[in-house]
């Protein structure tokens, strides 16, 4: 550390300041730090440095600014030298392959850190090593990566967006040569990498030479082509949809989607979407939303409403800010607005994707080869279509990752897989992506709405259609924000442990008598004969599931990203019970319950979800 700067006393901490201050080139966050130093701002200081941000198989998530806690320059350079070497480690071809580099429009002007800037710090780190990197010239949505690294046949994809995180948070998210996001234990192998390739190579800081570096290319034209092509495979209904005059508005909240959407409409013929043009352009300070996060429901789609109202349009669709979600309103005939659940618009696009397909496929043995995914804490909505209609059903993990891997396996076999969703309103019905993507879902979805319209129904119409045949799943789902890891842990281990005695789960909770009881975390499930789950575990984080005898469904998670606990509940009735207001209480009731007995929320002072 210079010498006018006092240390800390801490001699770890002084040892990682001094480390920094010695490797950071950006003069914004080393003022930033040298500040802290001058003010003795001890506290704020092992904020920033007290630990690493943790390299997990969604890459890295956090707040822009000083420090290894933080995303910066010198982070993303040691992260990229990291990655680099595990990839050189991976791969005899990565010089002749290469990557691909995508990012958003977030930026954070205190610290100097935009994700254009980290796009060509990782894109210089690669270069100097002699590797290709397709970067792209400007913002694309997140599936462009995926779709890139299996196009072009790539060794890996980074993309850089914190997704819907707030304004201050950014993010690195990698792909491997299969074109789905990393599982362990690559994480694991990057991590280390990372941790052994700390101090900046000699041409990492060099984005200017990069830049005119012959390894450098820039996909955007071939991809955007290549990509609306691709989607149009799944266009069934292309003179309804030039003659339809459905009115749909679209917002990208704040984010890249705008070009994206309108671009994907047009390959479908639909009529161009209404934009909300206070939130059309990429703005990294997201001015009219608290939270630019679709899946918390109206608050992000008042002007979506008004926009609708202004126009007489009946529907409206958002994407999140990197365009990898879709969420869905409907005007009710009350005048109402109905925001679908991500549930609901699972079993919607479930339903139209094998619609379409069994129109080009009437043979009944072909449905034999048909496979549909969704993740664990979704509805069981597919389940309930594929018992009934032929085909496979199977369930993942949470999240996309194994979704996509899984469904790459499956692509791998000859089998056709259809249709992927998970219930935070990602739906992958293009296999071209092997990741969630709102760009081919919009257009996909707008397709399904004027096909509808055709018929004089409506989005709600139909669904109440198809939990008429393959029998009603009601869900709820919401969380609790807890900061304290230690009650979260407490909360867990006591329900393994119920009434004190280890390794004993809840018989019942209320009134509601427990039927089975399925622990991801521990590896039990009372389910199998064995007693052993056969979904992965994993000890890090911490998962269960009740079922209960009157067919609800219950699951309580952390959240990877966020400091949450969430649960996941349905109730699945069996077709032919539509005693819609009895399911709803019985299941409001089961909540409550869970929430009382098994959540505890006074004694453990947790915050719920905020309205």
């Amino acid at each position: 550390m210079e010498d006018n700067l006092t240390p800390t006393g801490d001699t770890k901490l002084d040892e990682a300041v001094r480390q920094w201050l010695q490797y950071d080139r950006n003069p914004k966050t080393t003022s930033m730090v040298q500040n802290l130093v001058k003010e003795g701002a001890v506290e704020a200081l092992r904020k920033c440095f007290s630990s690493r941000m943790e390299f997990g198989t969604a890459g890295l998530r956090a707040a822009m600014g000083p420090g290894v806690s933080c995303m910066n320059d010198l982070t993303i350079i040691q992260t990229t030298q990291g990655f680099c070497s595990y990839l050189e480690q991976s791969f005899t071809t990565l010089k002749e392959r290469g990557v691909v580099i995508g990012y958003d429009a977030r930026a954070h002007p205190p610290s100097g850190g935009s994700s254009r800037r980290f796009a060509d710090l990782a894109a210089a780190v690669f270069i100097s090593r002699g590797v290709p990197v397709h970067l792209f010239s400007d913002i694309t949505p997140t599936p462009f990566v995926p779709f890139t690294v299996s196009h072009l046949g790539l060794c890996a994809g980074i993309m850089v967006t914190a997704s819907h995180n707030p304004k201050q948070d950014n993010g690195y998210k990698v792909y491997w040569e299969n074109g789905a996001q990393i599982v362990s234990p690559h994480d694991v192998g990057i991590s280390k990498a990372i941790e052994e390739n700390l101090k900046p190579w000699p041409e990492s800081w060099n984005t200017e030479e990069t830049l005119k570096s012959p390894l450098l290319k820039d996909p955007y034209q071939d991809i955007f082509t290549q990509y609306f092509k691709a989607i149009q495979k799944h266009c069934h209904y292309r003179e309804i949809n030039k003659t339809s005059e459905v009115k749909i508005v679209h917002t990208s909240v704040h984010g890249v989607g705008h070009t994206f959407v309108q671009s994907a409409f047009k390959a479908f013929d639909l009529l161009p979407p209404y934009a909300v043009k206070e939130q059309k352009d990429p703005d990294p300070e997201f001015p009219t939303v608290k939270y630019p996060n679709p899946e918390e429901g109206k608050g992000v789609l008042t002007l979506s409403f008004s926009l609708a109202e202004e126009e007489g349009a009946s529907v409206v669709f958002a994407n999140d800010p990197d365009a990898d979600r879709l969420a869905v309103a409907e005007k009710q005939e009350s005048g109402q607005w109905r925001v679908f659940s991500g549930n609901e618009l699972g079993a919607l696009l479930g339903w139209w994707m094998f619609h379409c397909w069994k129109e080009q496929n009437p043979e009944a043995a072909a449905v034999k080869n048909i496979y549909m995914l969704s993740s664990t804490v979704s509805s069981k909505i597919l389940r309930a279509i594929a018992l009934k209609e032929g085909f496979h059903f199977e369930e993942t993990l949470t999240g996309f990752k194994w979704m996509g891997n899984r469904a790459k396996d499956l692509l791998d076999q000859g089998k056709t897989v259809l249709f992927a969703f998970e219930e935070a309103i990602g739906y992958m019905c293009c296999n071209s992506v092997l990741d969630k993507d709102g760009v081919s879902g919009a257009a996909i979805a707008g397709e399904m709405v004027s096909y509808l319209a055709a018929k004089n129904k409506s989005l709600s119409q139909q669904l109440t259609t198809i939990f008429e045949e393959y029998g009603y799943h009601i869900s709820k789902n919401s969380y609790f924000i807890c900061h304290d890891q230690d009650v979260i842990r407490k909360l867990f281990e006591r329900l393994r442990s119920f009434g004190g005695k280890k390794g004993s789960y809840p018989a019942e909770c209320g009134r509601f008598s427990v039927s089975a009881v399925r622990d991801l975390t521990t590896g039990y499930d009372s389910n199998q004969p064995d007693k052993k789950a056969v979904l992965p575990t994993s000890s890090s984080s911490q998962m269960i599931t009740f079922s209960f005898s009157n067919g609800g469904v219950a699951t309580m998670r952390t959240s990877g990203t966020e400091p949450k606990i969430k649960y996941y509940t349905e109730l699945c009735a069996a077709p032919g019970n539509s005693d819609v207001t009895h399911l709803k209480k019985e299941l409001d009731d089961l909540v409550d319950s869970i929430v009382e007995n098994f959540f505890e929320p006074t004694k453990n002072k947790l915050q719920p979800k905020p309205e």
